[in-house]
């Protein structure tokens, strides 16, 4: 199936907000958080945020999953990018990392809720609309390159890439 042009020039895109993303996969389920504020307040996500200057996606992406959840993942590693032309917001460039493991224990702090769901169960209703189309990717740890435009909380195109080397 073709999909049809995207609205964005991808080739000349240029991200303003770098972003990471941290998925915790384990016996079958997945470690995500219902997020209390900020972009995305109330929905349900990965830890992640901006990464702060000087950091870099790794750094970001476990002091992120520290700070809303409280544990540390145990050998992360980036399975995906995700672009993100957000109209109107500036747009984002969001690293995507899993971890099979991770040390203390998740608690729920003044930025998230976590909560475990199965593999089979994941709570798309109440994510992203785009994350159905790769967060599949990532449980079968495969890499990725996701291309989105949305305007507000509606996706209007969307293409996936897979096999990426990162």
């Amino acid at each position: 199936m073709l999909c049809p042009p995207s609205p964005v020039d991808w080739t000349t895109w240029t991200p303003v907000i770098p972003a990471t993303i941290m998925f915790i996969v384990r016996d079958g389920q997945v470690l995500l958080i219902e997020k209390k504020r900020g972009l995305g307040a109330g929905k349900i996500n990965g830890p992640g945020g901006k990464i702060d200057p000087g950091e870099t996606p790794l750094e970001s992406v476990m002091r992120e999953t520290e700070e809303e959840l409280c544990i540390l993942p145990i050998a992360p590693r980036k399975l995906g990018e995700l672009w993100f032309s957000m109209g109107d917001i500036p747009d984002i460039l969001c690293h995507v990392y899993r971890a099979d493991d991770f040390s203390g224990i998740p608690t729920e702090t003044d930025e998230a809720v976590p909560c475990w769901f199965s593999l089979q169960d994941v709570p798309y209703q109440r994510m992203w609309e785009d994350d159905i189309h790769w967060l599949p990717l990532l449980f079968e740890d495969r890499t990725f390159l996701g291309k989105f435009v949305f305007e507000g909380d509606s996706m209007k195109w969307s293409h996936v890439e897979t096999g990426v080397a990162w």
